[in-house]
Order: structure tokens, then C-alpha cells, then sequence
């Protein structure tokens, strides 16, 4: 497609396996050292690197003292603590029409472990698995080492980056063994609402097969629609859910996240199910086991006035980021982010001269001004950007900034 206009230029299977640190690894070499301008990232999601974005008292304080405790320096079973897994099937449960219980949540390290195990117990002999574009390039890289094969169903930028459900039932046969979304969005920002989710839900179970929800930014939603967990709609379609406490608690490094069977239908009851995942679990090793012990405490000590924080900020800077693109000709944003971290932009390459596409914008962009964006390609939309918000706001006036200086270096004259 033309790199003008609005037009949604798809990513082709041959860059599915590059990563986002990958990419920003590369693109952190390409800077220059100069004392005069220092480097600011706009293209990790780690919001603990800008001041603005800090974790609460309660989970440190919890951390700290499970550590001085003496009490958990062994190995935890490799499903996880009881208690921790108990404490975050009450937590879960708070916001679906069933209860969960412990037996339900597996602990892993991280969100990304969570999706690795999902591809995981899922592959088969001639397995394919369904997957948003743009999206998150892990899930790719996850089914290439499970052979499993990855369909791609779109995201509908007029629908503001809905599931295209047509799409859905087009790729899916008898092999397609989940369907996943990733709500809040990651790449464009985007929250689905109830009546959507449920449509999905309804698609799912048309084409007969579960859903894996990546909901790791869970209740970062600062729009016009709430979140609503996938779980919700377990009794219409089996649902792996996945989540952690790297966004929402602001500790990325803690490495803590889960996999959870919301079914109340106990369709993962199965026990040939049940000891596929066990056994699989048994592989692994999980987070650190004082780690896992803090978590019951931070989920019910943390206060409401701390993830009431973290949305004003979230919401401030959407607005900063915005504002601040649509002063730069030759990019676009579609649509305001309603939640996540991240929004998704789109590049206008007939007014730049000498840039060839989204990487060599990003590349060199990092090489004249010092600032980090991830280019569109990593998350399958070419000639798109991903811009993490996640940032002190004068960090982020200021990457725009030069962004805009950037621009306006390499404008077509006339």
C-alpha cells in the first residue's frame, strides 16, 4: 500500500521472529553519546525508568519482609505458593460472576513465560494459532520453536483496532487450538468493551476453540470503556488468562506473573488437561519464592489511591503524546490511547526525503537526536510507529520535540 494516507500497510511473515528488546537493543547502539542530549526511550514498556512512575510502599515493605524473614529462601512447588496462588484466585475473582480457586493459577515468571507455557501445552502435529496484528512479536517467536503455525487475524483501525471477527472465522479450521487478544491493547492502546469481548467469545465458540487473554496492562484503562477481563465470558468459551504484576504494580523486574484457567464449564478440569499443564509446570523454574510470598499482601494492602495515580498519570501523558504528534506533519495517531502504555502512529514517508521506511526513520532517529522509538515492523504494522507513554511528561515533551526537529530535517521541500 501507499505510505501516505491512512492505510494500514501489514508486516510480512518473514520479520515474525524479531523482538522488541532485540530491536531496541540495536537501536540503543545506534545513539550518540552527547553530554548535551541524553538519551530518552520512548519504546520500552518499563515505566520504572522515569521517576514519575514508581511501585507502592506496601509491595516493597511486603518484599523486603518475606526476604528478612528467613522463611523462603527454598525452592516453592513449581505450580507456585499456595498462598500466592490463593491470593490471586480471590483477586481475579473480584471482577468475574465465579470464583476461582487456587487450583486454577499456575505462577510463572512473567507475563512472557505465561504466553511460552500457553503455545506450549497447546502444540500439536499441525497446529495453527490465532494472532492480532499488530500485536505482540513474543507469540510469534513462541510458536516458531513450537511449530505451531501462526495465522494472523487483523485489528480494524475504524473500528478502532477491533477484532476483525470475519477474519477470525475465515483463517480458523479443525486445527486452530486458541484465539488471542490482547486487552488493554498492545500495540495501539486500545480497551475493548463488554459487548465486544463477548462477541469474541461467541466467535470463539463458533469455531470451536479457547481464547488465551493477554490482559498484563489488566485495569490500566483511562477511556471511554472499563475494563472488562476476557474471564467474564468463561461460560461461553474456555479462557486462559494472563496477566502479572509488572504493569499495574509498576515491578517489571519482580518477574511475576500468572496463568490462569477461567472455565468455570471445567473443560481444563480434564484430568489428561490437568496433568499436561502440571507436568509442564514441572519444567519449569518460577519467580524467586520470597517474591512469591509477598504477593498476598500486596494485592490486598495495595490502596486504591495508587492505581488512581497511575491512571491520571497514564491519562495525562496519553494526552501530552497526542497533542504533541499532531504537531509533526508527517505523523498520524488514528486514535487516542484509552489504556496500556503504548499508542500506535502512522508514518507519512511521502513527506520525508531520505527515509526508506519505519526502521531507517527509528534508526536514524536515534542516531541524530538521541530518542527511542520502536518501529511498526517489530508489532507487524510496517511504516508505523509504537510510542511508549510511559514516561516522566517532560521526557516526553521533550523526545517529541526532537522528534518533530527530526521531521522537519528530513522534510521534502516544497
Amino acid at each position: 500500500m501507499e505510505n501516505g494516507g491512512n492505510s494500514v500497510n501489514y508486516e510480512s511473515k518473514e520479520t515474525s521472529t524479531m523482538t522488541i528488546k532485540g530491536i531496541l537493543s540495536l537501536l540503543m547502539q545506534n545513539t550518540v553519546e552527547n553530554k548535551n542530549k541524553r538519551v530518552i526511550s520512548l519504546g520500552l514498556g518499563d515505566p520504572t525508568l522515569f521517576s514519575c512512575f514508581q511501585t507502592t510502599s506496601v509491595s516493597e515493605e511486603a518484599v523486603a519482609d518475606t526476604l528478612l524473614s528467613h522463611n523462603f529462601h527454598g525452592y516453592a512447588p513449581t505450580a507456585g505458593l499456595p498462598q500466592t496462588r490463593q491470593a490471586i484466585a480471590e483477586y481475579l475473582s473480584r471482577d468475574l460472576p465465579y470464583k476461582l480457586s487456587s487450583h486454577d493459577v499456575f505462577i510463572t515468571c512473567g507475563c512472557t513465560q505465561a504466553i511460552d507455557v500457553s503455545v506450549a501445552i497447546l502444540a500439536r502435529g499441525g497446529a495453527n494459532i490465532l494472532l492480532p496484528r499488530p500485536g505482540f512479536p513474543i507469540y510469534e517467536l513462541c510458536a516458531a520453536f513450537r511449530q505451531v503455525e501462526v495465522r494472523h487475524y487483523d485489528l480494524l483501525l475504524e473500528k478502532g483496532w477491533e477484532v476483525d471477527l470475519d477474519s477470525v472465522k475465515a483463517l480458523a479450521d479443525h486445527n486452530t487450538v486458541a484465539l488471542v487478544i490482547i486487552n488493554p491493547g498492545n500495540p495501539c492502546g486500545n480497551v475493548y468493551s463488554y459487548n465486544h469481548l463477548e462477541k469474541i467469545a461467541e466467535t470463539a465458540k463458533q469455531i470451536g476453540t479457547i481464547v488465551i487473554a493477554d490482559e498484563v496492562y489488566g485495569h490500566l484503562a483511562f477511556g471511554s470503556n472499563p475494563f472488562v477481563p476476557m474471564g467474564v465470558f468463561g461460560v461461553i468459551v474456555p479462557v486462559i488468562t494472563l496477566g502479572s504484576l509488572s504493569k499495574r504494580w509498576i515491578v517489571p523486574g519482580w518477574r511475576l506473573g500468572w496463568f490462569v484457567t477461567t472455565d468455570p464449564s471445567g473443560t481444563f478440569k480434564n484430568p489428561k488437561v490437568v496433568e499436561r499443564i502440571r507436568k509442564y509446570f514441572d519444567l519449569l523454574g518460577g519467580p524467586a519464592t520470597f517474591i512469591q510470598a509477598a504477593v498476598p499482601r500486596i494485592l490486598n494492602q495495595t490502596e486504591e489511591s495508587f492505581f488512581k495515580k497511575t491512571i491520571d498519570d497514564l491519562r495525562l501523558n496519553s494526552d501530552i503524546c497526542f497533542k504533541e504528534i499532531e504537531e509533526i506533519p508527517c505523523m498520524f495517531c488514528p486514535h487516542k490511547p484509552e489504556g496500556s502504555m503504548t499508542m500506535i502512529v502512522k508514518l507519512n514517508l511521502l513527506l520525508l526525503e531520505d527515509i526508506s521506511d519505519d526502521i531507517d526513520f527509528c534508526f536514524k532517529l536515534a542516531k541524530e537526536e538521541s530518542v527511542i522509538i520502536l518501529p511498526g515492523t517489530t508489532v507487524g504494522l510496517k511504516d508505523w510507529l509504537r510510542i511508549t507513554f510511559a514516561a516522566d511528561p517532560s521526557a516526553l515533551v521533550e523526545g517529541l520535540k526532537r522528534v518533530k526537529v527530526f521531521c522537519q530535517r528530513h522534510a521534502k521541500n516544497g
